[in-house]
Formats: structure tokens, sequence, C-alpha cells
């Protein structure tokens, strides 16, 4: 039987990292990629299966093109785009440079990626794609705005094109992950502190991978936070981007910028 192979970006820490340790269970041969060139190799030392390392900065200008132009001649049965990263602050005060980095990284890679992996995926009628977006793609961000702005872009991008899939009547297959607090290295980076009990890396992969290999399109993982989106759509827009903030603001932390 054939070794499915699967991309992983954002792949040295957190969801990513669970997502790869999830497949090798499942005998994935995997190719990973992230900035970090140490931990990348930390990892494929770990995992029990054919493991490639391509270290990459997705947010450069070149770095999509140079990742698909590495898998040419690899079959890739799915793709995972998972790297991203938020920034608190209100929008006066947060780093430019920084936003438009995390624009580049979380939709730009993101959105190139996909249509390259996808357009090959169509041609051949079979392939997986899983855009790992956040319960926060659903919601107004006051605090995380240009955060909540690139999930609601990863939500709407991906919910279109499997309609797009589906009226085709392709056989390819495209999945939204939609977490909702997860303890990962997302909170250090983004300088916040849930106040909510949040699920392990490990918990989102069992079902992110499970939900992607059996075709389901939306996966939330967590009960709270499948009640909690499905409450939100029951109050109107400016009184939930009211309750947001003051949600938001409290998750901020003394952690200081980087």
């Amino acid at each position: 039987m054939k070794q499915m192979q699967a991309l992983i970006t954002g792949a040295t820490s957190g969801i990513g990292m669970a997502i790869a340790k999830e497949l090798s269970k499942r005998g994935w041969s995997l190719i990973l990629t992230g900035r970090n060139q140490e931990k990348l190799l930390e990892l494929k030392e770990t995992l029990p299966v054919p493991v490639e390392i391509f270290p990459l900065d997705l947010s450069k200008e070149n770095a999509p093109f140079q990742l698909y132009d590495f898998c040419k001649g690899k079959r890739v049965d799915l793709l995972v785009n998972n790297a991203g990263f938020g920034v608190f602050g209100k929008f006066t005060e947060t780093d430019l440079q920084e936003e438009l980095e995390l624009l580049s990284l979380n939709v730009r890679a993101l959105h190139i990626l996909t249509k390259l992996f996808l357009r090959d995926f169509k041609k051949r009628n079979s392939g997986r794609i899983l855009n790992v977006a956040s319960s926060a793609g659903f919601l107004t961000g006051p605090l995380l705005s240009s955060y909540y702005a690139s999930k609601n872009y990863v939500v709407r991008l991906t919910l279109a094109i499997a309609e797009e899939l589906r009226h085709d009547k392709s056989r390819v297959i495209v999945s939204l992950l939609c977490p909702g607090p997860v303890d990962t290295n997302f909170n250090n980076r983004a300088g916040v502190q849930f106040r909510v009990k949040a699920l392990s890396p490990e918990e989102v992969a069992r079902e992110a991978v499970f939900g992607v290999l059996t075709g389901k399109l939306l996966i939330v993982p967590g009960l709270s936070i499948k009640l909690g989106l499905l409450a939100s759509r029951l109050l109107p827009e400016q009184l939930l981007s009211r309750i947001l903030y003051y949600v938001q603001a409290a998750k901020q932390t003394a952690i200081p910028k980087k």
C-alpha cells in the first residue's frame, strides 16, 4: 500500500507539531517547514516515519513559491496550512511592520499555497487541504483586530472553495480547523493569556486529523467553543463587539514585546 505524505507549515511547535506526530502514528511520511531549522531537525529525529524538512519563513515574499517548488516531484496527499501568529493591542498602537508580516503569513502564504496545491489536486482529482483558522474567524476581534480579520479571511476563503469543489463534483477535500484557546506559543508571541481553560495541541490535532481524513468541512474542537459560536450568532454584531473588547482586554499580560 502506498505511503501517504503530508506537507505541514508551522511544524516546529503547537498545533503543527502535534499534527505531525498524529499523522506519523498513522504511518504518513512528512514534509515539515518552519523558521527554526534546529527545532525541525529535533522533531524529525523523534518521528518514526520518513521526514523531509525545509526551513523557511513563509512571511517572506518568495517563500510560498520556494516551498511549492521544493515539493515538485514529491506527491503531497495532504497540505496543512498551519503557520500563523497574532498581534495584541489597539489598532492605532500596534506595529505596522509586524502586522504586515502577520498578513503575509496568515493570509498571503496560505492563499498562495492553497491555490498552487489545489490546482494540482484538482488535476488528479485527489488530495486534501486542512486550513487552520480559529474560532476567531467567525467573530470581530477588538485588540486583536488584524489576527481576527486574517482568520475571517481563511474561514470565508475555505468555505467558498469547498462549495466550488462540491459544485464541480471533485473528490478533493478541504477542511477548516477552528479551535478556541489552545496552549501554544501563540499566546507568548501575541502577548496574551487566556482566562479560560485551553485545549492541548494534542487534543486539537487528534480532532483535526480525524476530521480531515473523514472529509469533514468544519472542525471545531471542544464543546464549549461550539456552544459559544452558536450563542454568538444570536447577539447583535455591535453588542458582540463590545463584549469581545472586554474579553480581549482581560487576556493582556506583562510579557514584553520582542
